[in-house]
């Protein structure tokens, strides 16, 4: 494997793989902050040179992180289709590049290479692409998820309808539940962050938004994000949930920070199949975001976009019904401004479609970062023209509960209109129903929650 380029009569030679690949990222500050971005504009010109030259034998024969040692490892290279793998060992990076944006290349083809990468070839495929290159690749695939509805078809941008509450208060959550759902949110899931992460307050929460779910006939699913073992027990408990939630990482080590394991998702999947009150097959929800790993001071020297990467291998094993990213959400140690939040919306976007995975975003940032609204409606509309599965959506776009700010649920339905896309077709027949649609957009009557009165 080359580790050396010369440009404009300069050397520059990196130590390993892990050293290309994290100076190969565009400039993100948590690889700063970890040390080991690149130092210039052209060392990371050069490390993208080397990188591009390098084969998917190389990748995979010289993991960043031994399958010996890390269970997200021996997941991501345990799942790999040995045949299609074998077709294109010998691609270097730059051709699997070629070949994910070919014309001739489409939602089939890209659907079948993605079994035979790793993440770490996603990843690396990732560094060698313009924004523009990350929308048009991931706008060619298209991936179809059944929980209670489907979707993620072409024309369609479902979205998440959060209605969190500061004390989780139901009528509260309730009438932000309302609102959402008047402007046409929630085909996704109507899923909320909880304060109190007692199995009670889930418990509590989960049949609220389920019998309003029954009262209205709502075709969505329902979802309360607490830790995975106090959904489990609020399941075993009687509690109707839809899906099973869990923040994941691309490490074991920042998985274990997290309370979890490979086996605990496994158990978790397997209770939501068996007690949960989604349809299925798909009952996992999965969070991400760059830079979990290095909070947790599990990185391993790797840069937080390969490292990202390995969550959606780790995910993939699953089945999962939704995935998305909170994109500009830890803040500005990992992604410092508008500029790195929109690569990092565009770079998780890709590499979660190359996985196979359902992947939305929650285009959102907090206060102490160097972006504003204008930023991350810009990053939705890219989404957007990404073919990104689904969006979240908060009351005014900002969150009392979780302190940050997201997307509109006003945002939502300007985003539809503006593209000419609906929510799923299951969801979109009840909102007809219901008249906050007619004729596939909104209605004149859109917006008002009082609808939901009886």
């Amino acid at each position: 494997m080359n580790l050396k380029t010369v440009l404009g009569g300069v050397t520059y030679s990196f130590a390993d793989l892990k050293e290309v690949m994290a100076k190969a990222n565009e400039e993100k500050s948590g690889d700063r902050l970890a040390g080991v971005a690149a130092e210039t504009v052209q060392e990371r010109i050069a490390a993208k040179s080397v990188l591009s030259d390098i084969l998917l034998s190389e990748i995979r024969n010289n993991p960043l992180i031994s399958p010996e040692e890390d269970e997200v490892s021996r997941i991501i290279e345990n799942d790999i289709n040995e045949k299609i793998y074998g077709e294109i060992q010998n691609w270097s990076v730059a051709e699997l590049r070629e070949y994910i944006l070919s014309n001739e290349v489409g939602d089939r083809e890209l659907k079948r290479v993605s079994r035979g990468l790793t993440s770490e070839m996603i990843a690396a495929v990732a560094k060698l692409m313009s924004n523009l290159d990350l929308v048009h690749a991931a706008n060619k695939i298209e991936i179809l998820t059944t929980c209670n509805i489907t979707i993620g078809r072409n024309g369609t941008i479902s979205s998440r309808l959060q209605p969190n509450h500061p004390t989780d208060n139901v009528d509260g959550m309730i009438a932000s539940l309302k609102e959402g759902l008047s402007y046409g949110v929630g085909d996704a899931v109507i899923g909320i962050n909880p304060v109190d992460d007692s199995v009670e307050s889930v418990k509590r929460l989960l049949h609220a938004t389920k019998d309003f779910m029954n009262e209205w006939e709502i075709p969505t699913q329902n979802c309360v994000l607490a830790h995975v073992t106090t959904q489990m027990k609020a399941i075993e408990q009687g509690a109707p949930a839809d899906m099973i939630f869990q923040s994941i990482a691309g490490t074991e080590k920042a998985n274990r920070s997290f309370g979890i394991s490979a086996d605990l998702i496994a158990e978790a999947k397997d209770l939501a199949l068996k007690q949960g009150t989604g349809s299925g097959p798909q009952v996992m929800y999965f969070e991400t975001g760059q830079g979990s790993e290095l909070s947790a001071e599990a990185h391993y020297g790797i840069d937080q976009l390969t490292l990202e990467s390995r969550n959606y291998g780790f995910a993939r094993h699953y089945d999962p019904f939704i995935v998305n990213t909170v994109v500009g959400f830890i803040g500005p140690e990992y992604l410092y401004n508008n500029k790195q939040v929109i690569r990092a919306g565009l770079e998780d976007h890709f590499m979660g479609k190359m996985h196979g995975i359902p992947m939305g975003v929650d285009i959102c940032y907090t206060n102490h970062i160097k972006a504003d609204q204008n930023d991350i409606e810009d990053l939705s509309v890219l989404l957007s023209a990404a073919g990104v599965n689904f969006i979240i959506a908060a009351p005014m776009g900002d969150d009392v509960m979780l302190n940050y700010q997201s997307m509109s649920y006003h945002d939502v339905a300007t985003l539809l209109n503006t593209f000419g896309k609906t929510p799923a077709p299951e969801y979109l027949q009840w909102l007809e129903k219901m008249g906050i649609y007619e004729n596939g957009r909104l209605s004149a009557r859109a917006g008002d929650p009082t609808i939901f009165t009886r």
